[in-house]
This record gives structure tokens, sequence and C-alpha cells, in this order.
């Protein structure tokens, strides 16, 4: 994982994206379809350094935060803009569609 992409617990989750623009994946060690998104989130993360934040979430560690959100499948990506959810993905995106639905976040 690169050293941008942050891993948050349930206790940093709120903090993190409260302010400014941040996709979070909800992820799980054993899904591998969640392993082959952490390549794509790798990749996005240069061209939004510093504008946004991308993270990921343990939906095994952090199993309250993935029930408040309803994540039912994975990996599920959300899209927040001042603790506001903005877009949801379920399933494995390609790194141009959530760059798309960052910079839109970002306007």
């Amino acid at each position: 994982m690169a050293a941008g992409v942050k891993e948050l617990t349930a206790a940093e989750f709120d903090a993190t994206i409260a302010s400014g623009v941040t996709l979070v994946d909800f992820w799980a060690p054993w899904c591998g379809p969640c392993r082959m998104q952490g390549p794509i989130l790798e990749q996005i993360l240069g061209t939004v350094a510093g504008r946004a934040t991308i993270a990921k979430v343990n939906v095994d560690e952090a199993q309250d935060v993935a029930v408040k959100y309803s994540i039912r499948n994975i990996p599920a990506l959300m899209v927040f803009k001042d603790g506001q959810m903005m877009k949801t993905f379920v399933g494995l995106q390609r790194g141009d569609v959530l760059l798309q639905a960052i910079e839109a976040a970002l306007k």
C-alpha cells in the first residue's frame, strides 16, 4: 500500500471524512477483488495528493463503520465531501471512474 493511502480505524473514520474530499475503500484482506483495487488506488493517489485523501477501512476490524454505511458487498468505495457521502461504488472500479468522482466532489 502506498504511503499516502491511509488505513483507517473506526475511531479515526469520522474525523478523517469530516473535512475535504475523501475516497474510502471498504475492503477485507480475504477479498480477491479488494486486493485488486489496492494498486488502482495507489495509481490515482499521485493525481489527487494534496487535494483529496484516499483511505481504506478493513470491514472485519471496523464492523460498526461498515454497518453504519450499510456495506453488504466489498469492495465498496465511497466519496465523501466535508462528511457527506457524495457517491458510492460497489465492486472493482477502474481508476479513471474513481478519479472522475473525486474531481467532481472537489468542484
